[in-house]
């Protein structure tokens, strides 16, 4: 069996605390993972930290991210899958980032979710249902709904997942450090 993990974020921010208040947690973003260290980790969500009107499909970069967001939160949990469907996942991910200027959020789809109603529109996610979707198509069903309903919370809420780390994402960038890297390697870590 392999792994793969979910990052699940708290940020500030007027649209965040719009999300946080939708759906009832304090995780407004999901972002999924192939590592421990969330070195390779992707979502749909903002292209650059700092500017949230740009949104679309991107690897995720920890360092930028805690350098826009100081105070975020992050809660990561992992699931186990088979082999394939671990590679066929970042197989999609590669491909995905290739030509990430396609794919992009999906405000129309807000108002849908607000009223449960399935939505989609070619090449545009929130950042779950864009999980969501890529989970389904790799043979892991994990909810009982169209993937255009799907929330952070739903991701929040999985028993099938294990507990990895809970707390400031600066602490989880130390805990990388000195867990998984000697400090020579620490440098080059979340370069790509």
């Amino acid at each position: 069996m392999e792994k793969i993990y979910f990052a699940l974020v708290d940020t500030p921010g007027f649209f965040a605390s719009m999300i946080r208040k939708t759906i009832g947690i304090s995780y407004v973003h999901v972002a999924i993972g192939l590592d421990p260290c969330l070195r390779w980790s992707y979502s749909i969500g903002r292209r650059h930290p700092s500017v949230p009107i740009l949104a679309g499909f991107e690897q995720e970069r920890l360092p930028a991210i805690h350098k826009a967001f100081p105070t975020a939160r992050y809660k990561i949990v992992s699931l186990e899958c088979e082999a394939w469907q671990k590679a066929a996942i970042a197989a999609k991910l590669e491909e995905c980032y290739n030509s990430r200027y396609k794919y992009h959020y999906c405000i129309l789809g807000l108002p849908f979710l607000l009223m449960n109603l399935p939505f989609y529109q070619k090449n545009h996610y929130t950042c779950s249902s864009f999980v969501a979707r890529l989970l389904a198509e790799n043979g892991i069903n994990l909810f009982d709904k169209h993937f255009s309903l799907v929330t952070p919370r739903d991701f929040y809420e999985l028993p099938q997942t294990k507990f990895v780390y809970e707390g400031s994402l600066a602490g989880f960038l130390e805990m990388n450090r000195k867990v998984h890297y000697g400090s020579s390697q620490w440098e080059t870590l979340y370069e790509s």
